[in-house]
């Protein structure tokens, strides 16, 4: 007798995709799971900030009507709410738009539906984007922060409400929540998916993300995204670089330990492993990419500023602050400096697949008044390079902890192998 089917919502996209199409598995039957979870437990994690049941099965029964061929068939996403959605609310995560009905889906939304997928709800996020957080907790620990500002994504996913989640990064938004709810979190070359429809922050660094449990999962969503069908299975024998630099200091010991010894695990299984130090004239961008994104943010949210400021939180008041006294010229020899630092960036991975870097100082912190610092995520998202955050290892009071494989720019594919390497071998040494 062959063993019971797990329940639909644990499934990985991967699993979903293969089982729908032995036709095990329909969409609906998924889509009604996934529902189930969040009615469970969305009380409790405060992931979801809109659900609508009867439209989301509505859109998994026309799912499982359409051709078998769409990359995305049937699978269920759940949208950081800075993205928008026609048939949902989309607050951005403040109270000024409470209740806001855009009249158009974002791009990155109406490809999930081009190419097969649905949207299962709106998940919460912090207040526009930046450090104002929202009351989303850590499913793996309810009195600990799930990281932010993606953080209804990550913790929908962590807690098997959703297979798949629309993050955004801007600094480290995606990297930081994946690493604490201990799944995977991966930033696009800047770019790769289209941001139309997204609340502008830092136009100049804004980028759309993807959370899934898997690697493989979250390649097969973006470049699903695209009408492809990638797989990134590990690489074989990557070769990988512990860079080293100033932010290391404010790394917890436990964070760097869980590094080092993945690195050695990494090695074991036949990765090349050396260490890098983070070239001096790149290290001033870390503090550079504060002030380039407070100034665009002040200038993205100039309508909010003139006509709702009473409604921002005070951290939002004094992140647009810091952007007034900078001017055009100030702005203009930033972006000019960044140009520089990616050209110079581009050197580093001459005979390296992938940089392991943190992604946070160490597990998630308890209490959910703070999201924990975003400075591990500064420099790679003004880069504008490819970033896969996997889980690695627990820390001292057993919640995760993540590590980033960064790659060069334009080799998404390559990184999320290297990743999907790293992944593995932390699985198969037991590491996470």
């Amino acid at each position: 007798m062959s063993a019971p089917m797990e329940s639909p919502n644990r499934l990985s996209v991967l699993q979903a995709l293969r089982a729908m199409a032995e036709g095990s598995l329909t969409s609906e039957a998924l889509t009604q799971a996934c529902l189930e979870r969040i009615e469970e437990r969305n009380g409790q994690v405060l992931a979801f900030t809109a659900v609508d049941a009867g439209w989301a099965l509505a859109q998994a029964r026309a799912a499982g009507r359409g051709g078998g061929g769409a990359p995305l068939r049937g699978i269920p996403f759940a949208v950081k709410d800075v993205l928008d959605t026609r048939h949902l609310a989309t607050a951005y995560g403040s109270p000024i738009y409470a209740g806001h009905r855009p009249v158009a889906d974002a791009a990155c939304v109406a490809r999930v539906r081009e190419f097969g997928g649905l949207v299962l709800g709106k998940a919460a996020t912090s207040e526009f984007a930046t450090q104002t957080p929202s009351r989303t907790r850590n499913p793996l620990n309810l009195e600990h922060t799930p990281g932010g500002s993606s953080s209804g994504s990550a913790a929908a996913v962590a807690d098997f409400m959703a297979p798949v989640a629309f993050g955004t990064q801007t600094t480290a938004s995606t990297v930081r929540p994946a690493s604490y709810c201990g799944i995977v979190g991966y930033k696009p070359t800047f770019g790769f998916l289209n941001t139309a429809g997204l609340k502008p922050l830092s136009p100049s660094q804004d980028t759309i993300t993807l959370l899934a449990r898997t690697v493989q999962d979250a390649a097969l969503c973006a470049f699903g995204l695209h009408g492809m069908r990638v797989q990134a299975g590990p690489l074989e024998r990557p070769r990988l670089a512990v860079c080293l630099s100033s932010q290391w200091d404010a790394v917890r010991p436990e964070m760097a330990e869980a590094i080092e010894r993945i690195a050695a695990a990494a090695q074991r299984a036949g990765a090349t492993v050396r260490r890098m130090r983070l070239p001096a004239a790149l290290e001033p961008l870390i503090g550079m990419q504060g002030r380039l994104f407070a100034f665009e943010a002040r200038q993205s949210l100039a309508y909010e500023r003139q006509n709702h400021a009473a409604q921002f939180s005070p951290r939002l008041q004094a992140r647009l602050a810091g952007g007034e006294g900078i001017d055009a010229a100030q702005y203009l020899a930033m972006r000019q400096r960044a140009l520089a630092g990616r050209q110079a960036l581009a050197d580093l991975f001459g005979d390296v697949d992938a940089i392991l870097y943190p992604p946070a100082q160490g597990e998630a912190d308890e209490g959910i008044a703070d999201s924990g610092s975003a400075q591990f995520g500064a420099l790679w998202s003004l880069m504008h390079v490819p970033c896969v955050c996997v889980p690695i290892a627990r820390g001292p009071r057993g919640l995760p902890m993540g590590v980033q494989a960064i790659g060069a720019y334009g080799d998404d594919l390559r990184t999320l192998q290297a990743a999907a390497f790293i992944h593995h071998v932390a699985q198969q040494a037991e590491l996470a």
